[in-house]
């Protein structure tokens, strides 16, 4: 096995990791990190999806609790049974576009120039709705209805676009649709238990051709560094959101959006590897 290989599964499992919730979109640094370490063949398009699955692990350890009790409660308490329910339905929308849509949206708009693109019009997006006084009606994620969760979920579907990010779909939408930021976060990372992990598997299991199993040292070593990384990254959004808003990240897409794209146009970079 190369040892640069495993390097290059490393980082991207830390960019994988430190992206997934943060609403900055963990699909285009991964593109635009493949790009930069020429890591960006078919293979490694599914190891980008994969890798994703180390991150939701560290989801389920954070809320390993709720998640436990939720599970065990579902015969006879109906909070349970309710907030199961809400996660499916805001689960559905995107499955359905991501079969309709998703290879067309592979083969056109998985660039850097559209990353970029997408970067910044989140970013313009997120300082827009920062500024919007939308007063929450809804405090917990048990506070949900079935059609808050639908809302959710449809709002979950723009993130098929490359750059346009999962975690800041579900976030900012469920801000802007009466969520408060911590209900918001926390069901954005509830929700990407069923709809990464479908991802991952669908991924792994449509591409099985191309793998063998000379590939899970590499798809190992990124599935731990993206575990590790969110770990840490979902405890501390957890502290940041109590007293901070999205602003910081609105700006960081901005910029990063414009570098990628005044390097790319100046020859300065060369983002496709």
């Amino acid at each position: 096995m190369d040892s640069m290989l495993l390097v290059k599964a490393a980082v991207m499992g830390i960019v994988e990791g430190l992206t997934e919730f943060l609403p900055i979109s963990s699909t285009g640094h991964l593109i635009l990190a493949g790009s930069l370490l020429g890591f960006d063949d078919a293979k490694a398009k599914v190891f980008d999806i994969a890798i994703q699955s180390g991150a939701i692990v560290a989801v389920i350890v954070v809320y390993w609790q709720r998640l436990v009790h939720t599970l065990g409660g579902l015969g006879s308490d109906a909070r349970a049974r309710r907030f199961a329910l809400n996660v499916a339905i805001a689960f559905v929308p995107a499955v359905v576009l991501g079969l309709l849509f998703g290879k067309a949206v592979k083969e056109h708009l998985f660039t850097p120039v559209v990353v970029a693109t997408t970067f910044i019009i989140g970013g313009l997006v997120i300082l827009w709705a920062e500024r919007r006084s939308v007063v929450a009606r809804i405090d917990t994620v048990d506070d949900m209805r079935p059609l808050d969760a639908l809302k959710v979920g449809l709002v979950q579907c723009f993130a098929l676009v490359p750059g346009t990010s999962r975690s800041g779909a579900t976030i900012i939408g469920g801000m802007l649709l009466g969520l408060s930021r911590r209900a918001a976060t926390e069901f954005s990372f509830f929700l990407s238990i069923p709809t990464l992990i479908g991802a991952g598997l669908y991924s792994l299991w449509k591409e099985r051709a191309l793998l063998s199993t000379a590939d899970l040292p590499v798809f190992l070593v990124g599935l731990l560094f993206s575990f590790v990384s969110a770990w840490l990254c979902v405890r501390w959004l957890l502290r940041y959101i109590s007293t901070h808003t999205f602003t910081p990240f609105a700006w960081y897409r901005i910029a990063f959006g414009v570098i990628v794209i005044a390097t790319a146009y100046t020859g300065l970079v060369d983002w496709r590897g």
